[in-house]
């Protein structure tokens, strides 16, 4: 098959992507031998993980669990430094000439000493507060040091399961995550080697070489180089997951507010003096680590960091330890890390894990020069072919040697990978898996995958399917999709749906068809015809389900429908990075509804079904008054969507967007053309919405915005449903996952074809007030504070303000809100999950 220029450049950048791995990284060659031996401490105890590595060199390896390493080397002569924190550092000479050299090393423990006795670490004139001053006072220094390097860093991550619970063994616990009869055994192991690039500020990017993973995800993980790259020298330290907060690092500019420090002792490594300094809370202890922090005499440098966070002190996520350690080595004229370590461990209702992530880095280049349009916002590059490495590529690059039971779990994972490869295999589990369970599918439908999962069958849950409202009567919904997925990614799917209200008679189906052509650029195609019952709202107000139970329930028939037989056709794409742009011609008979069934569950004296006409407020539950006649309507939509700074990852299985920094803009303009296709609308609206759902504030949580602002350039002939409409709320149930929905708003009231601006905010403390009190810490509550703002011009100067908790996907708030300076409407908000 004859090659093109594009596929022989990706197979050539593929080809130097690999070698620049493993021959930058891990110098193999034919001329090298392999240098390797045991670390071991008193007793000859074996010493796990500590750095080994060629002294005036950025070219180093990490000892594994039990304290074995293997260097490889080319012949000469060599100063092999070995280190490890708790440890007296050792630098040997070995010379390597043509064979293989074992050199087993025995590390004393830290001979720190105190040479002037001072108070302890509550009592300020510790020599610990005048070292960390001099490493406050070079902070910022050592922050902004380097302008950019690049490097080639190994990661190697596992997790173990120490015990099982028998009640959780019975249930094929171990057999699902690959450990042995009794619960114990490695339930995830992954390795990968990469290049990474750093500049300053932020410009990052990362190339996947090699890749291999085994077994199930731990809740939390570190997919990316960039994810381990923690400076110390910056204020604060997070970890998504691990809790909704950020930690404050004890070299932060506010260090001696929340830590207390005392000089442990001094050591010569080197010919420098090494200060180790003892960290301690002072306030906010869910906000501070605890450990130690070594600094080089005179330089005020970082020399390496052994610091941990706990669940009783830090309020963590699914684990009850983390440990961080770095070990920093001369990289030139500055100092960078040679290797970096989180190694946690939990109890799970019993079940017992602990593990960790290992990461090496090499090769650094400071400084280096990047060519224009380097860096592209492509975070993370992951290679086509580098999940498949085969087992020898792996053992003769891998710089940490695999311990006996992470050698056996790959053989036995790689043997079980190879049977559910086969044919016979992946049709026996694809019939498991697809077995249509009743319960499952009354709550989350029904889901169906074929050929390796790249096909897939939905049905809507049941709970979605049968309804009820005042237009309809009880009614039919059923709705699924088909996916289809290509090899290149490209996608097909269809989503057919029926509906039939029992009382009104009314049949509607309709088809939607989506074409992913250009995965790559967000490119596709979508198409839908057909009729259905439709919101007035055109945001959308309550789901069929809570409409439903609140009609039922309350006689509160919130949503208000209409009629559209319609047709439409449009297309998105990326224009440039971080430029999204969407078209799309739709065009709709619609005829206004009106009530025709009145059931009731529970009969309330003082509430009654109200119009489906939302201005109707007071008629009766069968009013037939009009809202809109008959219309026939034909409108083109476009909008550009503004993302600055947009980073992606790319893997072979597509394109991952992140979430930006920075505020994203969209540009919105809608047209009601007039007299085509008789079309009865006339007018010409524009919108600006500018949003941004994080704003990380430190360790007082994050904070989201919406702003948004529109206007009828040309309103000849406005239908209701053209109006502009905002998401607002009736009922004790709401929805504040998104930042620009209201809180008390009726749903049609104020929805408008005047000018009108709509501010949004919200603030999540992230426990920043709970985790300073004892018993409310346990409970990992998250405080909400909020406010939204409308103007226009039947509704000048609304506000809200409310206040609450969350947890999860459950919350409650209190709010008050104002039409003007007087009060609207006041009460309780709840949110458990759903909308």
């Amino acid at each position: 098959m004859p090659v093109n220029g594009i596929e022989l450049l990706t197979v050539m950048k593929n080809i130097l992507v690999l070698v620049f791995v493993v021959l930058c990284v891990f110098k193999s060659s034919a001329q090298q031998y392999v240098l390797s031996g045991q670390i071991t401490g008193n007793g000859n105890l074996p010493i796990s993980f500590a750095s080994v590595y060629i002294k005036n060199s950025t070219y180093g390896t990490t000892a594994n669990e039990n304290g074995d390493y293997i260097f490889k080397l080319k012949p000469g002569t060599y100063d092999i430094v070995y280190r490890v924190v708790g440890y007296k550092e050792i630098i040997d000479k070995i010379s390597i000439t043509s064979q293989n050299e074992e050199h087993n090393v025995q590390l004393a423990p830290e001979p720190f000493q105190l040479k002037v006795e001072k108070s302890n670490g509550n009592n300020k004139n510790d020599p610990a507060y005048d070292i960390m001053r001099q490493v406050l006072n070079k902070r910022e220094f050592y922050l902004n040091e380097v302008n950019s390097f690049s490097c080639a860093i190994y990661i190697k991550g596992v997790k173990k399961i120490i015990s099982v619970p028998k009640t959780l063994l019975d249930k094929g616990i171990a057999k699902l995550l690959g450990l042995d009869t009794s619960g114990k055994g490695i339930s995830y192991q992954s390795e990968s080697l990469s290049s990474y690039s750093f500049k300053r500020p932020d410009e990052v990017k990362e190339v996947f070489a090699a890749s291999k993973v085994s077994g199930t995800n731990p809740p939390f993980g570190y997919n990316k180089a960039s994810d381990l790259q923690v400076n110390f020298y910056k204020n604060l330290f997070f970890v998504d997951g691990l809790s909704s907060h950020s930690f404050v690092s004890p070299a932060s500019a506010y260090a001696f507010k929340y830590y207390k420090f005392k000089l442990l002792g001094t050591i010569t490594e080197d010919g420098k003096q090494i200060d180790k300094i003892q960290v301690q809370t002072r306030i906010g202890k869910a906000l501070s680590f605890t450990g130690s922090i070594y600094i080089i005499e005179g330089d005020w440098r970082i020399y390496a960091v052994d610091l941990y966070l706990t669940k009783m002190l830090n309020n963590l996520n699914y684990v009850d330890t983390l440990r961080v350690t770095q070990q920093y080595i001369p990289v030139g004229n500055t100092w960078e890390p040679l290797s970096f370590q989180y190694s946690y461990s939990g109890n799970v209702n019993g079940l017992k894990f602990s593990g960790y992530y290992l990461g090496i880095n090499n090769s650094y280049k400071i400084d280096p020069a990047f060519k224009p349009g380097y860096f592209t916002g492509e975070i993370l590059h992951v290679d086509t072919e580098a999940n498949k490495r085969s087992p020898s590529f792996w053992a003769d690059v891998r710089p940490v040697p695999l311990t006996a039971p992470e050698i056996k779990n790959y053989k036995t994972k790689d043997s079980l990978e190879v049977l559910q490869e086969s044919k016979t295999y992946l049709d026996s589990v694809q019939h498991n898996e697809n077995t249509f369970g009743l319960f499952s599918y009354v709550i989350d439908g029904y889901l169906a995958t074929y050929k390796n999962r790249r096909d897939s069958l939905y049905l809507y849950p049941l709970a979605q399917t049968i309804y009820y409202n005042t237009v309809e009567g009880w009614g039919v919904y059923l709705k699924g999709s088909y996916t289809k997925t290509y090899d290149d990614n490209r996608s097909f799917s269809i989503s057919p749906m029926l509906r039939y209200g029992t009382s009104d008679k009314l049949f509607s189906a309709n088809m939607h068809l989506v074409y992913m052509n250009d995965p790559d650029n967000a490119g596709k195609l979508f198409l839908a015809f057909g009729s259905d019952v439709l919101d007035l709202n055109t945001l959308g107000t309550r789901s069929l389900y809570f409409n439903t139970l609140s009609t039922l329930l309350s006689e509160q028939n919130f949503v208000k429908y209409y009629r559209s037989v319609f047709g439409s056709f449009g297309y998105q794409r990326e224009l440039v990075n971080g430029i999204l742009w969407t078209a799309n011609v739709s065009y709709a008979d619609r005829t206004q509804l009106y009530n025709t069934s009145f059931d009731h569950i529970f009969t309330h004296p003082h509430l009654f079904y109200t119009s489906n006409n939302p201005f109707a407020t007071n008629t009766s539950e069968n009013d037939q008054s009009a809202l809109f006649p008959e219309n026939q309507a034909l409108i083109f939509n476009t909008s550009l969507r503004f993302t600055f700074d947009q980073q992606y990852i790319t893997r072979p299985t597509g394109k991952t967007y992140l979430p930006s920094d920075y505020p994203v803009i969209t540009v919105n303009y809608r047209k009601g053309i007039n007299n085509v296709l008789s079309s009865d609308v006339n007018y010409d609206f524009l919108s600006l919405e500018v949003n941004q759902d994080r704003i990380p504030m430190g360790l007082f949580g994050h904070s989201a915005f919406l702003i948004k602002a529109g206007a009828f350039l040309n309103r000849q002939t406005v239908y209701f449903m053209d109006y502009n409409h905002f998401i607002g709320n009736q009922g004790t149930s709401s929805d504040p996952t998104y930042v620009g929905s209201f809180h008390f708003l009726p749903f049609y009231t104020f929805s408008t074809q005047d000018p009108f601006l709509e501010v949004h905010f919200q603030h999540n403390f992230a426990g920043a007030i709970f985790d300073n009190i004892p018993y409310l810490r346990r409970l990992k509550l998250e405080e909400i504070v909020g406010a939204n703002y409308l103007t226009e011009k039947n509704n000048p100067y609304y506000s809200e303000f409310y206040f609450g908790i969350k947890r999860l996907q459950f919350g409650a708030d209190y709010g008050v809100a104002y039409q003007g300076n007087k009060k609207y409407l006041q009460g309780f908000r709840i949110f458990y999950g759903l909308k």
